[in-house]
């Protein structure tokens, strides 16, 4: 008989940082997570803006960016949408970026 569990993938977690704003900027935190495969791709992220003071829902998440359940998705104020239209990992951090402006002053 042989080992029929299945191999596991693995993934290296390769970004792990968190940003706070300043009060005056609008206050939260901004937390970014990715992880790459054993070929070097992002195959798991999650982009969020935090800040309980502009929306207490979906764990005071006001904007954000992930790909868990295996599709690449879209938060906004508690709304979830799918990403139609994506690119690469690092276009959407270019758009999240562009996007958290509305609400960091």
């Amino acid at each position: 008989m042989g080992d029929k569990r299945k191999a596991k993938i693995k993934f290296k977690k390769v970004i792990s940082e968190q940003f706070p704003i300043n009060s005056k900027r609008g206050g939260g935190i901004i937390k970014i997570d990715a992880w790459k495969n054993e070929n070097g791709e992002v195959v798991k992220y999650s982009l969020a803006y935090i800040n309980n003071l502009i929306f207490s829902g979906d764990n005071g998440r006001v904007i954000g960016y992930d790909n868990t359940h295996n599709f690449h998705h879209k938060h906004y104020l508690g709304e979830i949408s799918t990403v139609d239209n994506f690119v690469s990992y690092e276009e959407l951090v270019d758009r999240f970026e562009r996007e958290i402006k509305e609400f960091i002053k």
